[in-house]
């Protein structure tokens, strides 16, 4: 990996799911200089061994514990394990919705939501009390792992991140830089709706002024 340590940052970073691409997150905002949390669907001792191999010196607890004690909480779960969630535990914090709906894992997203509704206004209705923003969902866990530079990279990418609330967008864009990329900051949350799946932004490694052309709308380019 191309980044650089940051081990001045402060806060602690709770990744909920260690799959593929938490496991990559959580190595990530580690190696960024942050402490770092992480859960699974299981008992912490039965990721202990992944944390020690692919993310060492990220610690491993119960999913309450570590929405607790972060500041800054990353979703990495099964879509549609959000009702798994100790809802309460989330009051206040900022979380990062890096989830997509998948058909295979979540079932037809139609019998979820309208069309033009994104999973992050879903997410954010079930956890009234977050500062949600939407980011890390458009790039793949293989990019996020072999992608991240340090600031002054030519060749660094972009992720973007869309939230209706500007404070809670700004405190990400921090760590996404950290962690080694380029925040964009679409606008509101209804906007992440362009960053999932089938949409032309999911899955584009891009530096950030290509991604911010991507993602402008056709009227505003006449």
């Amino acid at each position: 990996m191309d980044t650089e340590a940051h081990v001045t940052n402060e806060g602690t970073v709770g990744v909920v799911g260690f799959g593929k691409v938490g496991t990559v997150l959580a190595r990530l905002a580690h190696d960024a200089g942050y402490r770092v949390l992480a859960a699974g669907s299981q008992d912490p001792a039965a990721i202990a061994l992944t944390a020690e191999v692919l993310a060492p010196g990220v610690r491993t607890g119960w999913t309450s514990d570590v929405v607790t004690a972060a500041d800054v909480v990353i979703l990495a779960i099964p879509l549609s394990a959000y009702r798994t969630l100790p809802v309460a535990r989330f009051a206040g914090k900022v979380v990062v919705d890096a989830m997509n709906h998948w058909h295979e894992v979540d079932g037809p997203r139609e019998d979820w939501l309208d069309p033009h509704v994104s999973t992050s206004e879903l997410l954010q209705e079930a956890l009234s009390g977050a500062r949600l923003v939407k980011g890390f969902n458009h790039l793949g866990y293989h990019d996020l792992d072999e992608r991240a530079r340090p600031a002054d990279a030519p060749d660094r990418v972009a992720v973007a991140l869309a939230s209706d609330d500007a404070e809670a967008a700004a405190e990400v864009a921090g760590l996404v830089d950290a962690m080694g990329f380029d925040a964009v900051h679409l606008g509101p949350l209804a906007l992440g709706r362009s960053l999932e799946p089938g949409n032309p932004a999911f899955g584009a490694v891009l530096p950030a002024q290509e991604l911010r052309d991507l993602l402008v709308e056709p009227a505003s380019r006449a």
